[in-house]
């Protein structure tokens, strides 16, 4: 019987599964379509990557959502175009979102980050005002580079990881029904979590 329990308990170690060391940070948008893992770059975006982990770590996402998404079709003719999805609290804690401070505006130019496809960065109005809300781009968008023609500054977005995982549940709630660029309904954002 004793060794029965000695077998069991080997077992029970071995299918315990090591967390996985990574060296960069990773974190899980946990989705209802499922999770979408992101390597953070803190090396090359050491500010924005701080902010972000400070967000997750305090709860921030907890009940959040993804809420736009850009395509060809639902942008103005005259503008450059641009393929994401947009998440965050805005739309569902927007008292908490507005109360946050600005981060320190990194570019692509500091960075070497570049919007290729599954690239996550910052949305914002002026540099140093992003926040909370952060954007996964579909594509390669140059547009969204420092100098790139989607900034009327031309200073460009803070991109700051890459999607490593679950690339293809972006594109599945790119494609979900929109109103104008938001989407109708929210797809749910459960929580973000660290890896």
């Amino acid at each position: 019987m004793r060794g029965f329990f000695m077998l069991l308990f080997l077992f029970f170690l071995m299918s315990c599964k090591p967390k996985t060391h990574y060296e960069n940070p990773h974190i899980a948008i946990q989705t209802k379509y499922g999770d979408i893992e992101i390597e953070l770059l803190p090396k090359q975006a050491p500010k924005t990557v701080a902010a972000f982990l400070s967000y997750v770590d305090s709860g921030f996402y907890f009940n959040s959502s993804f809420y736009r998404a850009l395509n060809m079709e639902n942008q103005p003719s005259n503008a450059p175009k641009t393929e994401l999805i947009q998440g965050g609290i805005w739309k569902t804690n927007y008292k908490k979102a507005s109360t946050i401070k600005g981060i320190e505006h990194e570019t692509t130019e500091q960075t070497k980050i570049k919007h290729t496809e599954g690239v996550i960065s910052l949305a914002r109005a002026k540099p140093g005002t992003a926040g909370t809300e952060f954007f996964i781009v579909i594509g390669n968008q140059p547009g969204l580079d420092y100098g790139g023609e989607n900034c009327e500054d031309r200073q460009g977005y803070a991109a700051f990881g890459r999607v490593v995982k679950g690339l293809n549940l972006v594109f599945k709630i790119s494609g979900q029904k929109l109103n104008g660029q938001y989407i109708s309904p929210q797809v749910d954002i459960f929580n973000i979590v660290r890896l």
